[in-house]
């Protein structure tokens, strides 16, 4: 037929789209894995470029591949790191679980492209050089892992907690009701619960940082189970060396390449800091959607920026779009974390087979707390209002305030104070002015908002937030 071309590897012949670049073993893949039309992740075709350019150059410098073939191999690698060639990695994710598939598409796609009138590139032979699937794979996983958190994750955040800080500063002397158990407590300045956001967010940059130290370990250099079999013992730091050169990581050669092969540890590591991120910015999300709701029947504490209409059958209902959408961001997130820990589980002997699957999530993971960040930064964040005659009103009529007088008329008297103030509505000051018998001064000075905000007794301690 035409639009085919015969292709033949280790189990024979086999027709292949005539433009197709990839050869035999990727098209016996996509008829074998036509499971989800989800393909590998960009970042991770990029890193599978990466990590060929490096190792082709790496066996070049160590005198096992004439430079013509490495230079040819090189500049074909770039173009599948760069996204030149992304329409020939058809593969579907859930396929073999060492993402030997995956490999090899690589592998055909490189040596087609490299391949020219005077020369010949195999894609076993040259491109996979010194490297199996088992160690090339895991390795692509945590460069491209590496490159997107550092790329677009800490910089998204880095962002978002300076938009935080900023609106803290702003806000540093706005005082609130604050609540536990969604009831009401003792206040707190709108720069102290912005803070407690800021320092969410900086312990997790603190922990993606951590991780990150032992997902730039790379096993490449192991090949098949980890003995290196067919492969120069420098090859790995080699190869480590030119990925630090071609991306400002710093990469290094793993000191146990058994580990990377057979476990994906560190991948669940980082997981694990990325689910954990997930929960802090579900908790700020969900923080900004109940102090925004109402803005009558609810608290109404402020006022996020107007992004669309709420609803298709109630004019003029708007809703707090960024921070559900971050929610559920957050929420995906957390299901990928327990995706890739099972798939952390599924290393038996010498290898994880479950390698695809850990790259879709991980990065999936990375690119949505990125990208939702960013909006919560500046589409929630950095422009909501506060509505300060709410929190005025509301901060005048907490009761709580009298847990200040504690040390001064005990909690019992505290208590039945509080209790009258709710049950008749009024100002706490003017109740516990009938109940104390204390002046007017000496209650406005006590039951000082602000002060309330810095500890301490009868308004001391010291400043915070």
């Amino acid at each position: 037929m035409s639009g085919f071309r015969t292709e033949r590897d280790s189990m024979g012949e086999l027709r292949v789209p005539a433009d197709a670049l990839y050869g035999a073993q990727t098209q016996r893949a996509v008829q074998n894995f036509a499971i989800s039309g989800l393909r590998m992740p960009r970042d991770f075709i990029r890193a599978l470029g990466l990590v060929k350019s490096a190792c082709a150059q790496a066996n070049a410098d160590l005198g096992h591949l004439k430079p013509a073939l490495a230079k040819a191999i090189r500049k074909a690698a770039a173009q599948v790191a760069e996204g030149e060639l992304d329409g020939h990695f058809p593969i579907d994710v859930f396929q073999t679980g060492s993402g030997t598939s995956s490999n090899m598409n690589a592998n055909e796609v490189i040596a087609h492209v490299a391949s020219g009138p005077r020369l010949k590139v195999h894609p076993n032979d040259h491109v996979n050089m010194g490297q199996s699937s088992n160690d090339v794979i895991p390795t692509a996983i945590q460069v491209s892992a590496v490159l997107a958190a550092t790329g677009a994750l800490l910089p998204a955040l880095k962002h978002l907690k300076a938009t935080i800080d900023r609106r803290a500063r702003e806000l540093r002397k706005v005082v609130k009701t604050g609540r536990t158990h969604l009831m009401d407590a003792m206040p707190v300045t709108f720069g102290q619960e912005l803070g407690a956001w800021s320092a969410q967010v900086a312990s997790g940059m603190a922990r993606i940082d951590d991780a990150l130290v032992r997902v730039r370990r790379l096993p490449q250099g192991g090949t098949a189970v980890g003995t290196g079999v067919n492969a120069d013992a420098k090859f790995g730091a080699k190869v480590a060396a030119e990925l630090k050169r071609l991306t400002g990581q710093r990469f290094e050669a793993a000191a146990n390449l058994f580990e990377g092969i057979a476990s994906q540890d560190a991948a669940v590591d980082l997981s694990g800091a990325l689910n954990t991120l997930a929960c802090s910015l579900m908790k700020i999300a969900n923080d900004l959607r109940w102090m925004n709701s109402g803005p009558l029947a609810g608290l109404g504490e402020i006022e996020l920026p107007a992004l669309q209409p709420g609803s298709s059958i109630m004019p003029g209902k708007v809703n707090p779009v960024i921070p559900e959408a971050m929610a559920m961001v957050c929420a995906q997130v957390i299901g990928n974390h327990t995706t890739i820990t099972v798939a952390g589980q599924s290393g038996n002997f010498q290898l994880n087979v479950m390698l695809p699957v850990v790259a879709l999530n991980l990065l999936q993971s990375i690119n949505l707390l990125a990208n939702a960040s960013r909006a919560l930064a500046d589409q929630a964040i950095a422009g909501f209002k506060v509505r300060h005659d709410v929190i005025a009103g509301a901060l005048e009529r907490n009761p709580i305030l009298v847990t200040a007088l504690n040390p001064v008329i005990g909690y019992e008297k505290g208590a039945a104070t509080a209790k009258q103030a709710y049950k008749e509505g009024r100002p706490i000051k003017d109740v516990a002015r009938e109940t104390t018998g204390m002046s007017r001064s000496e209650l406005d000075r006590l039951l000082d908002p602000l002060a309330l905000t810095r500890g301490g007794v009868g308004g001391g301690g010291s400043a915070g937030g």
